[in-house]
C-alpha cells in the first residue's frame, strides 16, 4: 500500500488513540472560569472523594460535572472493564465554547451586550 493511503493513515491515527475512559459535555451553559473553580477542586482526587466534593459543592457547575463524572465512571466499568474503586481523575479541563450574544436595552436608547458563555467540559479517568 502507498505510504499516504487513507486506510494506513487511519490505522496509524487509531494506534495513537488514548484508551483511558473519559466523558465530555459539550455546550454546557456555564462559563469556563466558573467551571474551572469546581474542576480544580476535584483534579487528581479518587472518584469517591470527587463525588463527595461535588455533591456538597453549592456551585451550579458542580451538578453538571457530577453527572459527567458518573458517566465517565460508567464508561470505565462497561467499556474498559475497570474497577470503580481504583479510578482517579487524571485530567479535568474546560475549553471555551460559543458565546450567545443578547442585547439589553438601557437608558437613552443605548443597548448593552449580554454574553452568555458556554464551555466544553472534559473528564479523563485512569487507574491507580
Amino acid at each position: 500500500m502507498a505510504k499516504g493511503h487513507r486506510s494506513q493513515i487511519k490505522r496509524e491515527r487509531n494506534a495513537n488513540k488514548d484508551t483511558r475512559p473519559s466523558a465530555k459535555l459539550s455546550y454546557a451553559r456555564v462559563s469556563v472560569q466558573k467551571a474551572c473553580f469546581v474542576l480544580d477542586a476535584i483534579r487528581g482526587k479518587d472518584v469517591t472523594t470527587a463525588l463527595g466534593i461535588l455533591t456538597y459543592n453549592p456551585r451550579y457547575a458542580s451538578g453538571l460535572i457530577k453527572k459527567l463524572l458518573e458517566s465517565a465512571i460508567a464508561n470505565a466499568e462497561n467499556n474498559n472493564g475497570m474497577n470503580a474503586e481504583n479510578l482517579y481523575i487524571a485530567e479535568a479541563y474546560a475549553n471555551k465554547g460559543p458565546t450567545m450574544k443578547r442585547i439589553r436595552p438601557r437608558a437613552q436608547g443605548r443597548a448593552y451586550r449580554i454574553e452568555k458563555r458556554m464551555s466544553h467540559i472534559t473528564l479523563v479517568l485512569d487507574e491507580r
